[in-house]
């Protein structure tokens, strides 16, 4: 309903990279996200090596371990029973990034003396970070310097730098300053929710370090959490000869390098960098390892780990490719986000992926429902083996799980955290917090969608079937049969997606999604019973699941309160929404907008007001169930009082649109999503990258404008083209096959990239494809 905010500062359209061709820091904060690098587990922020001075000087730096956290208790000044009593918080840890120069004395200060020929560029197919500028001293002295960065995907605990330096009009003694630093510290969130924690005093404490050679390592213990972290890193002059000199000032150690220079001449530094925690390995075997592989990087080189680096990602690009031709902008944003996905996502089955991934503090490193309806969605058909990992992770929360169910008064059962790192419930606002328990169902539908697409039948015996089993009991917990009417199953007191519309009774999204958990695990149930009797047997007597609960999820799901508006022809979206005024939107000013910043919460509880989809993506999820004109009246009604305020929004209005016919309203949605954090327009991307709006684009293009649906397993398609675009093409991975699906004005052709044959439907048409002849259709 408002005009978003738009960023000044815009990079030119390269459909591979961004790239910056000036010092600007006004838009500091906000790069420091856009050119961070990560790899699933180490996330660091795109800050420059040198620091600066003055008031523009300062940073939002940060370095970051997915799934590595400190706790501190969350204190209630009004108290009640069952309130989420600790917070994870992801932390900021030792920054091993920073290199000051020093030019005979003059430390090179960006903001100080005179920058030329700035330019810095992140490029997606190599995944490396580049920077060269020269920079004038306040005294006269020209030096030319270039940088390259890489947070190694194919090592989970190694980073690399190689920052080179040339005198260009003085000889004269350089000294490059290779730092550690352990004195860091979380960003404090003020009064925007979204933005972090509010940490009191620091979380990591010097235990030891250790500095030998170019050798520098801190050894530190998390306050509450008890975890040990080992940072270190190995740095080497190259280039030029010189001496080796040795610093600690508290918790920040220093390599200096001197050496002296001829004009034109030059010398370089490189310098590798890990993270070791005891989440991960033994405290005693941590120092250990972190020696051994700076050594192995050391041996293997700079150059050879960032050609490892472009091979990795090549294999990514090759299944995971999105081509979009006609929109040069909307195409830089496409790979953009999808890179940042892949920088962003854990894969060792112990972490998950953020909603800010590991790009910064937003939302304190908390994983939510993101994960499994927005952006699992992306890896099942890019990647699908870190899809796995995903549900991997779900599983190992079910312990953590079921304590949150007993602390909420269910015997029996498992409950998931809305906001969470290790399983523990944080969510310290309950209201759009804990109350919204379709998290049981959105990780249960997600199983679903896994295991159908995937056909990963192993997946399901070994993990899944418990997880769903387990799950489906809550809603049998916190549902019941309304008095007297014994065919109407009523779920209260909760919240659905829209966190603008808190405590409602039968939120429709909740109770559809409630009833596909309840099916789902009565056909497991039947399943796993009879392709594996012996696995069944284990999963029921771990759970002590009684035959007669099957029964009852089947009377459940087919009694479940599905509300229905007659008059207007839409579904409400709970039983009293329809009963509350409209806000005002036309007295509302733009500056009030995001709502939750300038209102209390009641006061946007009285209203219909939706700060995302909500019914819509009920639309989208289980969308067999709907007819188009059902589908169009409910769209209709919902925008007109959606704010967008949450950055998972927009890309289901967009997709929605798409299928019901409104070509324009799609695009504009769809832009919205794809360059969100571009173009900052929620104006809050320098906390972090909005990861589901990120794997928002790529549903956008699959399942809006492609029209894909994996309903049950069957992959269906109704390709549309943007009349924007000359043609597009995308890739997924369906049960071991890959299939690409390029859409053009003069039709629609489906080919067989792996595998041999594949059954799908387009427009309804049955489809046979075989590797051999791909199929042409009209479009």
């Amino acid at each position: 309903m408002q005009q978003k905010h738009r960023r000044r500062h815009t990079f030119p359209l390269d459909p591979w990279g961004i790239r910056e061709t000036g010092f600007d820091t006004d838009s500091h904060f906000l790069d420091e996200t856009l050119f961070a690098l990560g790899n699933g587990y180490i996330g660091l922020r795109g800050s420059h090596e040198e620091t600066y001075t003055g008031p523009k000087g300062s940073s939002r730096d940060g370095s970051y371990l997915n799934g590595f956290y400190d706790t501190e208790e969350i204190h209630y000044p009004e108290n009640a029973y069952g309130l989420a009593r600790l917070n994870e918080f992801m932390l900021n840890v030792p920054n091993g990034k920073r290199i000051e120069c020093f030019i005979e004395g003059e430390r090179v200060d960006l903001l100080q003396g005179e920058v030329a020929d700035y330019e810095r560029a992140l490029d997606f197919r190599r995944g490396i970070v580049e920077r060269r500028f020269e920079w004038v001293s306040p005294q006269g002295r020209r030096i030319a310097i270039s940088s390259r960065r890489i947070v190694c995907l194919a090592h989970k605990h190694l980073y690399g730098m190689q920052y080179q330096v040339r005198a260009m009009n003085f000889s004269g003694r350089v000294r490059l300053v290779s730092i550690l630093d352990g004195a860091v510290k979380n960003l404090e969130a003020g009064d925007d929710p979204r933005v972090g924690s509010t940490v009191h005093g620091p979380s990591l404490h010097l235990l030891d370090l250790e500095q030998e050679g170019g050798y520098a390592a801190l050894i530190q213990r998390t306050t509450n959490s008890g975890f040990t972290l080992v940072s270190a890193i190995e740095s080497e002059l190259s280039g030029a000869s010189g001496t080796i000199g040795h610093a600690v000032h508290g918790q920040r150690i220093e390599t200096l390098f001197d050496c002296d220079l001829a004009r034109g001449g030059s010398a370089g530094l490189v310098k590798f960098g890990c993270y070791f925690s005891s989440r991960d390995f033994p405290e005693a075997e941590l120092a250990s390892r972190a020696r051994e592989t700076l050594r192995e990087a050391r041996l293997s080189g700079f150059d050879a780990l960032c050609a490892e680096q472009e091979a990795w990602l090549a294999d990514f690009w090759k299944q995971a490719d999105v081509e979009i031709a006609g929109d040069d902008a909307l195409q830089q944003g496409m790979r953009f986000n999808q890179f940042h996905l892949l920088q962003s996502v854990g894969r060792d089955g112990k972490s998950n992926i953020a909603a800010k991934g590991v790009t910064g503090e937003g939302y304190e490193g908390h994983y939510f429902w993101d994960t499994e309806i927005y952006i699992l969605p992306f890896f099942l058909y890019s990647k699908p083996d870190v899809a796995r990992k995903l549900l991997e992770y779900r599983y190992a929360g079910l312990p953590k799980a079921r304590e949150r169910a007993r602390q909420m008064a269910h015997g029996r059962g498992a409950l998931y955290p809305w906001r969470t790192i290790a399983g523990e419930e944080c969510s310290a606002y309950y209201p759009a917090g804990t109350a919204q328990y379709h998290i049981n169902a959105d990780i249960a539908y997600s199983i679903k969608q896994y295991v159908e697409i995937s056909g990963d039948m192993a997946y399901l015996l070994q993990y899944g079937a418990e997880i769903v089993l387990d799950t489906a009991r809550i809603w049998t917990g916190i549902g019941g049969y309304a008095p007297g009417e014994p065919d109407r199953f009523c779920i209260n007191t909760v919240t659905g997606p829209d966190e603008y519309t808190a405590i409602v009774n039968n939120n429709y999204y909740t109770n559809l999604m409630a009833q596909l958990h309840l099916r789902y695990a009565v056909e497991v149930a039947e399943t796993v019973m009879r392709a594996d009797p012996s696995a069944y047997a284990r999963i029921a007597a771990a759970i002590e699941l009684d035959p007669t609960e099957i029964a009852e999820w089947r009377r459940a799901a087919d009694c479940m309160v599905l509300p229905y508006d007659e008059k207007r022809g839409i579904h409400p979206q709970d039983d009293s929404f329809l009963s509350k005024k409209v806000w005002d939107f036309a007295a509302t000013p733009r500056a009030n907008y995001p709502l939750l910043l300038h209102y209390h919460p009641l006061v946007i509880y009285r209203h219909q007001v939706c700060k995302q989809a909500d019914v819509v993506l009920a639309l989208l999820l289980q969308g067999d169930r709907f007819t188009l004109e059902e589908k169009r009246r409910d769209f209709d009604y919902y925008e007109k009082i959606t704010t967008h305020d949450s950055s998972l929004s927009s890309c289901i209005f967009s997709i929605i649109a798409a299928e019901v016919g409104y070509a324009d309203k799609a695009y504009d949605y769809f832009m919205e999503t794809a360059r969100l954090d571009l173009d900052d327009t929620h104006g809050n991307t320098c906390h972090g990258v909005h990861t589901a709006a990120m794997a928002g684009t790529w549903l956008g293009v699959a399942c809006g404008f492609g029209g894909m649906r994996g309903y049950g397993g069957n992959l269906r398609f109704a390709p549309s083209l943007p009349r924007q675009w000359s043609h597009y093409r995308f890739r997924v991975h369906v049960r071991g096959q890959l299939l690409q699906v390029q859409v053009a004005q003069d039709g629609v052709e489906y080919r067989l990239l792996k595998g041999e044959h594949l059954n799908f439907a387009h427009r309804g048409e049955a489809v046979e494809l075989t590797r051999a002849r791909p199929a042409r259709k009209l479009p």
